[in-house]
């Protein structure tokens, strides 16, 4: 079923009612009766405290929560001068459709600025609402991402391959491009609002990436804010992080396509402006079983080796084999160039393949595990600084080696395609 529209007629009644606004924020929700209330509270805290004199509105915009988020977010403390909407949205079931309702509800009001914040934040502070809004209100930015200090193990989707590409392609150095929590101008909610793509995957789980994909496509004035640590339900790689990395990439791919005119053109990266000073804080560390990563990449190779050597050729394949034959978790490495080549061989066969996208970005989920085990056990006795300059490095040779996606984006050899087309 297509939907129309994400709010139900008793929402909108009641944002229509509320007349103006200057500020809303929006809270996407789903099961999170742990954390919701926290961020309610520093939402309205936030708002309150700095934007006193402005109308405020806080949106929860829930997917049909089956615990008590939305009883818990009801019956948080009241704010003076902020609004409060606890409603159920319409359409596919995901963070995307939470996100249309949000821009909707922005439209109606006539806000001025439209703040989203994930709900399973444990680290939001009433002061994050000041350094996300500010940007876009005073008018300097349209969209404003957040730059957050995270444990040397966190956000390997971000690390390893979102950060990499986005920076490689667009020429943004947006450190954080899925990283949940955004803030954008009303004209650039207006014009996700116009994209038909709310009953696709983007309505789904690939919210956050198209959001900043295409504020970067469109040159909008881009910025970050420092929000210092986060903190959220821990997701250890090795145990919840594939069917995020499936879900991720694919969107991340397929923008890749859309976007192939404008990308190719694109020569080097600039820095984006960092908000802000940077709070003095230090992350919490946690552990990552670098043996259940090298267990799923094995795995992967003996149920998937005919096809990863299709795609990466005889020689790659044979480093594969190579990583996977090792039988102490602690002793895999992967280069970084080879993981480079790797990402960029992945876009390449997903942008000829004539089949089921996704299911191919599955059949490769085991080889970002190699590679997060990799990266664990060369940053384990490292600060979080060093591996963030790694990180760095890692994200510079893959905008040096762009030439090699241009090479081979439209080439297509007649051994590949015969052997990708048996698949």
């Amino acid at each position: 079923m297509k939907y129309s529209t994400a709010l139900r007629d008793s929402a909108r009644r009641r944002i229509e009612r509320l007349g103006s606004a200057d500020l809303l924020v929006g809270i996407p929700c789903y099961n999170n009766e742990e954390t919701i209330d926290h961020v309610v509270h520093a939402v309205e805290t936030g708002l309150s405290r700095h934007f006193p004199k402005m109308r405020s509105i806080v949106i929860i915009s829930d997917g049909g929560s089956v615990d008590d988020s939305r009883d818990i977010a009801n019956a948080a403390e009241v704010t003076p001068w902020v609004e409060r909407i606890v409603m159920i949205y319409r359409g596919v079931p995901g963070k995307g459709s939470a996100v249309r309702a949000i821009f909707e509800a922005a439209e109606i009001v006539r806000a001025k600025a439209v703040l989203i914040f994930d709900a399973d934040l444990r680290s939001i502070r009433p002061e994050w609402m000041k350094a996300m809004a500010d940007p876009v209100m005073n008018g300097t930015y349209d969209f404003v991402a957040p730059y957050y200090k995270r444990y040397k193990y966190d956000g390997t989707i971000t690390n390893h391959i979102v950060y990499n590409l986005t920076r490689a392609l667009y020429g943004y150095r947006v450190r954080q491009p899925i990283g949940g929590d955004f803030a954008c101008s009303a004209m650039l909610a207006k014009s996700y609002l116009d994209h038909d793509v709310w009953e696709t995957d983007v309505g789904k789980f690939g919210i956050d990436i198209w959001m900043t994909t295409t504020a970067m496509v469109k040159k909008c004035k881009v910025c970050q804010a420092h929000l210092g640590v986060k903190i959220h339900d821990e997701k250890d790689p090795a145990e919840s992080l594939g069917p995020m990395f499936r879900q991720v990439v694919t969107t991340l791919f397929s923008l890749m396509e859309q976007n192939y005119e404008i990308w190719k053109e694109i020569k080097r990266s600039q820095p984006v402006s960092i908000i802000g000073t940077e709070p003095n804080v230090e992350p919490e560390p946690f552990e990552v079983s670098v043996e259940k990563l090298l267990e799923d990449f094995q795995l992967g190779i003996n149920h998937f080796g005919p096809l990863w050597e299709s795609i990466f050729g005889p020689r790659k394949f044979a480093e594969l084999k190579k990583f996977a034959s090792v039988t102490d978790a602690t002793d895999l490495r992967m280069p970084m160039d080879f993981w480079v080549e790797l990402l960029y061989d992945c876009a390449i066969t997903f942008h000829r393949w004539r089949k089921d996208k996704y299911k191919l970005v599955q059949t490769v989920t085991p080889i970002y595990f190699a590679r997060v085990a990799s990266f664990v056990n060369e940053v384990r006795e490292l600060s979080n600084a060093d591996a963030e300059r790694l990180i760095e490095k890692q994200a510079a040779r893959t905008e040096e080696s762009k030439a090699y996606l241009l090479e081979h984006w439209e080439e297509t050899p007649v051994q590949k395609q015969t052997a990708l087309s048996a698949m």
